[in-house]
């Protein structure tokens, strides 16, 4: 059974609703992503969970027991915010502990237990220092630090490192990743940065107007998206409405052409997609598998690959390649779709 489970949540604020028949499931021991744009539910969503705010409909289940009107004081779950929400006022020491002050927790123990978190999150020598003398990443650590005291039977993270820089980020990460695999927590992490949550997540759940449409591994989700919304937001840019034909392995583009695709999907029509790395492009004329001929119209140079927008019977293509041959625009040109890289929706 499930540690977590949100059972045909409907929730918002006043009459908007947000959260629509939601139903979400999360294992003992994963790290879970909520990734999606602004607005799609993701906060909303670990908003309900930490009890700062109650379903309109359904019921929230955690370890077998009814949480959904239990009040946020009484849920052991710790919250890391994106803004930190430090106590300035209050040293490391005492921003840490502030969850076991609460708890009761023995003056010995407490000490104990907060010194030895600072080690754990590389803070330690840090315990006086004040929240404004300390950079962006390091209070983020404390914040992780107060949040993982008070060993929390659910951890939930809202766009941590959202304030940190591109290369802080990806430390940050690696380091959330690092704790949650030696303290074997459970973990929800929201974010709308899916190279982020793809590098630290066991799972995946990417939300749309208030829906899940799709939730699985990482590879799975980037290997063999299932609608074309979770497609375009794992970057295939380039679609096709293709059609079944008696022949195994091959579909009728709009065109009357005919492409091989590997892999399988059902019904008679079905829309395609590949990514622009997966297109192969060559002089018009080249033989290739899956050709499709057509002209350059913008030709755009981005450091170690190129990408050309190619406008082809069927529609515009965009495809990235790197930089061994380079076209410009008005050439005509053989672009080469490679079938086991096709994926039907």
């Amino acid at each position: 059974m499930a540690l977590l489970e949100l059972q045909n949540i409907t929730a918002g604020y006043d009459k908007n609703v947000i959260l629509k028949d939601l139903d979400f499931q999360v294992e003992k021991g994963e790290l879970v992503s909520l990734l999606g744009s602004s607005g799609c539910g993701k906060t909303t969503t670990l908003r309900l969970i930490a009890g700062f705010s109650t379903p309109m409909a359904g019921k929230f289940v955690f370890d077998g027991k009814d949480y959904t009107q239990v009040p946020l004081n009484k849920r052991n779950f710790g919250f890391v915010f994106q803004s930190y929400a430090l106590f300035p006022h209050m040293t490391v020491f005492d921003n840490v502990a502030f969850g076991l002050k609460m708890r009761k927790a023995p003056q010995d123990q407490m000490k104990k237990e907060v010194m030895e978190m600072l080690e754990t999150v590389d803070l330690g020598g840090f315990e006086n220092r004040f929240p404004k003398e300390m950079s962006g990443g390091q209070r983020q650590r404390v914040a992780l630090a107060r949040a993982l005291v008070i060993k929390p039977d659910l951890l939930l993270l809202d766009e941590p490192l959202s304030n940190l820089d591109a290369k802080l980020r990806v430390k940050m990460r690696v380091e959330i990743r690092r704790l949650q695999q030696k303290f074997g927590f459970t973990a929800i992490y929201v974010t709308h940065d899916q190279e982020e949550c793809f590098a630290i997540s066991d799972k995946v759940a990417i939300m749309n107007h208030g829906v899940i449409e799709q939730m699985d591994s990482p590879s799975a989700i980037y290997n063999h998206p299932k609608t074309e919304f979770i497609a375009r937001f794992v970057g295939f840019e380039n679609f096709m409405d293709i059609r079944k034909t008696d022949r195994e392995g091959a579909y009728l583009l709009p065109d009357g052409s005919q492409i091989q695709v590997e892999n399988r999907g059902e019904g008679e029509c079905l829309k395609a997609c590949i990514r622009p790395e997966d297109i192969l492009i060559v002089p018009e004329g080249s033989k290739a598998p899956n050709p499709l001929t057509g002209e350059v119209m913008v030709s755009t140079f981005l450091g170690k690959r190129n990408q050309y927008n190619v406008r082809t019977a069927i529609g515009e293509f965009e495809v990235s390649t790197d930089q061994e041959s380079v076209y410009r625009i008005g050439d005509r040109v053989t672009l080469s779709l490679a079938p086991g890289k096709i994926i039907l929706l």
